[in-house]
């Protein structure tokens, strides 16, 4: 059966471990996998890595297809090649409402292991390329927003502070009124 998992969100420091190299491909990794998609789906991501469930080992789950049935998964992966520079509009399941520019490689060669602990190579851009090097950042303990600078950080840190104190206010309201 599958399970949505709590995401964590910034500032939680569980989110800067960097990830051990999985080593054994079991029912459990694949049960992993299958809660990592449910909760990736039911958030409306495209992309999971499994530090932001709180397992810190190097597992990527993405699905960049329209109709959400393409599911990819992705057990220590590895950026062998890049070329190119895109600039991508980013945002994250674990440091929601925010979205800022992040300069990314245009096109990547992976390699990976599959589910059954197969060695796998694949060539990735456009959207994909850029998804995979975002969880893959997740893997090694960084943010998107570790890409901005500290002026762009400030404001947005004080954008997430602020929408926090506004949904507070709005809680509080509301059970107020229900009293």
């Amino acid at each position: 059966m599958d399970t949505k998992l709590e995401i964590l969100e910034f500032p939680d420091k569980r989110l800067r471990k960097i990830s051990l190299p999985v080593e054994t491909f079991n029912d459990e990794l694949r049960q992993l996998a299958e809660d990592m998609l449910l909760t990736m789906y039911q958030s409306m991501g495209i992309g999971l890595a499994a530090p932001q469930v709180n397992h810190q080992i190097r597992l990527i789950v993405i699905d960049i297809s329209e109709n959400r049935n393409e599911p990819m998964i992705f057990i220590n992966p590895e950026i062998e090649k890049s070329n190119g520079k895109v600039e991508s509009s980013e945002g994250c399941l674990s440091v929601p409402d925010i979205k800022t520019e992040v300069n990314r490689f245009e096109s990547i060669d992976i390699k990976a292991r599959t589910l059954e602990g197969e060695e796998v190579y694949m060539k990735a851009d456009g959207l994909l390329s850029i998804c995979i090097q975002h969880e893959i950042d997740h893997l090694d303990g960084k943010l998107f927003i570790d890409y901005v600078s500290e002026i762009k950080l400030e404001r947005l840190r004080k954008k997430i502070m602020k929408e926090k104190k506004a949904l507070n206010y709005e809680v509080q309201k509301k059970s107020e009124r229900l009293i």
